[in-house]
């Protein structure tokens, strides 16, 4: 396992409002001084300062246009998902006719020779929510403003009782939505099937474990930040790649990647992953890889928004 540890470069100290207001919210600190450059093997793309953008939770490289991330905000914002290029700047809007109630990721896939979009509501902060949906749609071809009226809808709810998730990824190859666990230890991972049986009827998620290796935070760092601390190892984004080789994870603080285990996405995710530490970012909660499986993008939910590009070391971590 290669392991590096990242800080924070002066581009990114645009996303420090405060010191006192980084404290104020999960996933952020105070940066280190003096700050030196991104390591080797990570760009910044762009600064997004969209209004529009105001709290990405979600991302997925576009299989269609190249340059294209289409990412999408947090609970109960508009029913849209936006385009953006390599620059930050949004150029197509697509409106669903299925409400935010907590969209918290999304997920590209292809299927018969076509790109889909899974659009994952599943937030739930306080554990209320007995029903959740994926929403499935076809990527569209032209980058325009469009209003989507097929969307295939996948409501599922959990075997067990509500809990929060924002990490969602899907394995075309094998027909699966895997699902993680954001606020319990370890994070519980859950299958909800892509394609089901009686898609009309409600699924319920099946727990298959849980993942092995995701650090949690120390007694010193609690007692640093007592409040928020704990949630800083926190899962907030997951994907697959696109060669269904790749599973990785995201907190506030790390990247996580396994590689496939012959037994399935449950055994591998059961082995110790490889790790890689997080520039500082304020509130990282959107990760996907793009097609070639060779790079992450990732985002944040706080204004001006910074689009990373982090190449990922080869090889892979083995299981």
């Amino acid at each position: 396992m290669r392991m590096m540890r990242w800080l924070t470069s002066p581009l990114l100290v645009l996303l420090c409002l405060s010191a006192s207001a980084s404290e104020r919210e999960p996933g952020r600190g105070v940066s280190p001084d003096p700050l030196p450059p991104l390591p080797e093997g990570v760009t910044l793309s762009a600064l997004v300062t969209d209004a529009r953008l105001s709290e990405i939770s979600g991302l997925a490289v576009s299989r269609r246009h190249r340059g294209i991330v289409w990412v999408h905000n947090d609970s109960h914002d508009a029913n849209v998902v936006h385009a953006v290029d390599t620059d930050g700047k949004v150029r197509a809007t697509l409106d669903l006719p299925v409400p935010n109630i907590d969209w918290e990721d999304i997920a590209v896939f292809a299927h018969d020779g076509r790109f889909f979009l899974l659009l994952a509501d599943t937030g739930d902060n306080g554990g209320l929510r007995e029903e959740l949906a994926l929403h499935v749609f076809e990527e569209p071809g032209t980058l325009a403003d469009a209003r989507i009226e097929q969307v295939r809808t996948i409501r599922f709810r959990w075997p067990d009782g509500a809990r929060d998730c924002e990490a969602v990824a899907v394995d075309a190859r094998d027909g699966d939505v895997w699902l993680v666990s954001k606020k319990r230890v370890p994070p519980e991972l859950f299958r909800v099937p892509l394609f089901p049986a009686n898609p009309d009827e409600m699924q319920v998620a099946e727990k298959r474990g849980a993942l092995a290796g995701i650090a949690q935070a120390t007694a010193q760092e609690l007692q640093r930040n007592p409040v928020y601390g704990k949630y800083r190892n926190q899962v907030t984004a997951a994907d697959i790649s696109a060669d269904g080789e790749q599973f990785a994870v995201m907190t506030y603080l790390h990247l996580y990647r396994w590689t496939r285990h012959p037994d399935g996405w449950a055994a591998a995710l059961s082995r110790p992953p490889g790790r890689l530490d997080l520039p500082w970012m304020a509130q990282a909660e959107a990760m996907g890889f793009d097609a070639s499986g060779g790079t992450l993008w990732i985002g944040t939910e706080r204004l001006p928004a910074p689009l990373l590009r982090f190449r990922v070391p080869d090889p892979a971590p083995s299981p």
